[in-house]
């Protein structure tokens, strides 16, 4: 798999990740504050981890050319 594939697809991930956590944030955040808040911290460190991810995956995954 070439690196701008997988960056790609880590940055979606990341994307609905953050979508998912707002909606669902907002959707609780009425009913129980608490869940709202522990909803928004697990989508935190979600995204955290793949940042994370995309970064080792840019430093690591290189195209590798043989001489």
């Amino acid at each position: 798999m070439k690196k701008k594939r997988v960056i790609k697809a880590l940055s979606a991930a990341v994307a609905m990740i953050v979508i998912a956590t707002v909606v669902a944030y907002f959707m609780y955040e009425t009913e129980k504050p608490w869940m709202a808040l522990y909803i928004a911290c697990c989508g935190g460190v979600l995204v955290v981890n793949l940042i994370i991810s995309i970064i080792f995956v840019n430093k690591n995954l290189g195209d590798k050319r043989e001489n």
